[in-house]
Parts: C-alpha cells; structure tokens; sequence
C-alpha cells in the first residue's frame, strides 16, 4: 500500500465533490479578482497546484503527483503561446497551470478547448457591448479593451469537470 486511499470517499467528501470545491473556491476568487482588480495574484494559481496535486494523489496515490506535474507543463504551455503573442497576461499562464495540477493531461486540454469557446462569447459580447455603446453615444472608436479572462477559464475548468462526470 502507497499510504494513500486511491479513489475512495471519507464520509460525504467524494473525490469529484474535492475537485468540484477546489475548482469553484480557487475559480471564484481568481474571477472575483480579475474583474475587480484586473489581475490574478501568485495565490490562486498556487492554490489550484496544491488543490490538484492533493487530488491527484488521492485519486492515484504517488503516481498521482507525475499526473499533476504533467498538467501543470501542459496548461502552462498551452497559455504560453497566447501570454508570448500578447492576448493574456502571466496571471492567466499561471492559473491554467495551476488548474493543470487538477485535471491532467488529459481534462486539461478539454478544459483549454471550453476556455477559448467561453473566451470567445465575451469577447464577442464586449464588442457587442462597445459597438453599441457607441452608436447610441455617435462617438469614435476608443482604445480596445481587454477582456479579463479569468471567468473564461474558470468556466472552462467547471466544464472540463462536468463533462468528466460518470
């Protein structure tokens, strides 16, 4: 035996209700943050890396932890591409990265497919919002905005878990 329950519950706490808490806590923040602040602090992405690798561990005891390192280079590699060309900030790298640590491989690739879909409904809702704002202002064109994508990958994250779900 590793020293780890593999996948296995204590009392009501299940191994997907862990997951769930630590994707709605830490994703909750993250948003609540970038909406309000416009940045995402070292503590959420931290967060998500000790919330996943704990589950991870749990779910497959030591092996549990290559899984979430595995994820971890994935999601920060699969962001990387975007934070390099200008579209996102280090704090969304570092949160998807985190948030590798809880889905894998894997989730997290589905997980990055949901955050570009979401991602690009605001998107298109902002710009349909600042399209509108103007014709009803008859003013010009103002600078672009950017789109905190903290919601987007947190929404992302939910869906990856949800689609998971036996």
């Amino acid at each position: 035996m590793n020293g780890f329950t593999a996948v296995g519950e204590y009392g009501w706490l299940t191994l997907p209700h862990a997951e769930y808490a630590v994707a709605l806590l830490v994703g909750g923040a993250a948003v609540v943050e970038d909406l309000m602040r416009r940045t995402i602090s070292n503590l959420w992405p931290v967060a998500a890396l000790a919330g996943g690798i704990a589950c991870q561990m749990w779910a497959s005891g030591w092996m549990g932890l290559g899984t979430a390192l595995l994820g971890v280079l994935a999601g920060f590699f699969v962001f990387l591409v975007f934070y390099l060309l200008g579209g996102m900030g280090g704090g969304d790298v570092k949160l998807m990265a985190g948030f590798g640590a809880l889905l894998g491989t894997g989730r997290l690739l589905q997980a990055a497919l949901f955050t570009a879909v979401v991602g690009g409904i605001l998107a298109l809702a902002v710009i349909g919002f600042h399209t509108l704002q103007r014709k009803l202002r008859r003013a010009e064109a103002g600078p672009v905005v950017a789109i905190p994508y903290a919601p987007a990958i947190a929404a992302g994250v939910w869906l990856a878990l949800l689609a998971a779900k036996p």
